[in-house]
């Protein structure tokens, strides 16, 4: 198979949907890489360091986008749109459910899309949004701490203060990937960290986890409109797979917190789970004041640490990329984990989540598979 590999042309965005390595591998397994010029250097990852395991420099998108399965990490932009065919096969991250136009015309066009965020293993686990979760979670901690600075508009709290000074308090709302590696991070810096999550097996997980570190409550209204009103920062880290996420956060609830207040919704790519977010912003210009609180809606966190975060999300992707490269769609027959991924097919929504939530009658699997048998 022939996979493109197009530069990101989201703002700011840094990040590569193939590593050299991953090239390579893809190389050795007897396909075809097609390298939009530049593509990696975002990354750390030069022209010639790709051309050095064989893939091919190709100086346009157009061409990169012509091979049979396309490799990238962000959603497609509308620049983008008319690149979509119905012998397409997509790879990449697509956040459908906050995508309408992108659904569309994927679906007009008849593109197979496989999203990251929705390539589901038993047992519930997000392989392939794993790492980027991890990435944004830490992040959202070193965001928060640098817009509490009072040059930048914040309290001027530092977040694990000193002697004699109060550390900030960092509220925290989901407890899965991103949300408990951002209470890593701000037990790492020292600071009086609260955790809210709708499920007690998760609290007790978390429990053992942190042993006592981290403060846990049950999330539901009560709880919430407690603890954001004395949030210092406050990361919302909620995720549906595929759906758009819930409002947990009312406006109400962060009219209460204090001036110079900082909030990071890690949930932007879904739509968000703060009502006061309403907008996604860029690394150029991250953040609004609303309320007094100051809000961080970047859509692609990762992007700014792309090297880590290429490596990160390469790491996990490349198993399901060659299986893809090696079967075509077909891959999905023998792996239920990546079939979950399946978003569009033949002009249809696929992915029941996003189905729902912008108002499709959904393909089913089941279907899909009779297909492609």
């Amino acid at each position: 198979m022939i996979i493109g590999l197009p530069k990101e042309i989201k703002s700011f965005e840094n990040r590569v949907g193939l590593t050299p390595a991953s090239v390579q591998s893809l190389i050795q397994a007897g396909h075809s890489v097609w390298v939009e010029q530049d593509a990696g250097v975002g990354s750390g990852f030069s022209n010639d360091a790709y051309t050095a395991v064989g893939a091919e420099l190709v100086p346009t998108a157009e061409k990169a986008w012509s091979a049979e399965m396309v490799v990238k990490v962000k959603e497609p932009l509308p620049a983008e749109y008319g690149y979509f065919r119905d012998d397409l096969l997509l790879f990449t991250y697509l956040h459908l459910a906050a995508e309408s136009d992108l659904t569309a015309a994927l679906v007009t066009a008849g593109t197979t899309g496989i999203a990251y965020e929705t390539v589901q293993l038993a047992g519930g686990r997000l392989p392939l949004l794993q790492p980027m979760s991890e990435v944004a979670g830490r992040m959202s901690v070193q965001v928060g701490a640098h817009y509490l600075e009072k040059t930048q508009g914040g309290k001027g709290i530092l977040m694990g203060g000193v002697p004699g000074t109060d550390t900030a308090h960092v509220v925290i709302v989901g407890g899965g990937i991103a949300g408990t590696h951002a209470a890593k991070m701000a037990v790492g810096l020292g600071a009086r960290v609260t955790m809210l999550d709708i499920n007690i097996e998760r609290l007790r997980q978390l429990d053992d986890l942190f042993g006592g570190r981290v403060n846990l409550a049950m999330s539901n209204s009560y709880n919430l409109a407690r603890y954001v009103a004395d949030a210092d920062v406050l990361i919302g880290a909620v995720l549906i797979p595929g759906a758009s996420a819930p409002k947990l956060v009312s406006e109400e609830m962060v009219k209460q917190m204090s001036a110079g207040s900082v909030v990071v919704d890690i949930a932007i790519d879904q739509g968000g789970c703060i009502e006061t977010i309403d907008r996604v912003t860029y690394h150029n210009d991250p953040v609004y004041t609303k309320h007094g609180v100051l809000h961080y809606s970047v859509g692609n966190m990762p992007g700014a640490v792309a090297r880590t975060s290429t490596i990160a999300l390469t790491n996990a992707t490349l198993p399901y990329a060659l299986k893809l490269a090696k079967s075509g769609v077909r891959a999905i027959q023998n792996d239920s984990a990546l079939a979950l991924g399946l978003n569009t097919f033949g002009g249809r929504v696929v992915h029941e989540e996003v189905a729902s939530s912008l108002g499709y009658e959904a393909l089913s699997l089941d279907d899909v598979l009779a297909q492609i048998a």
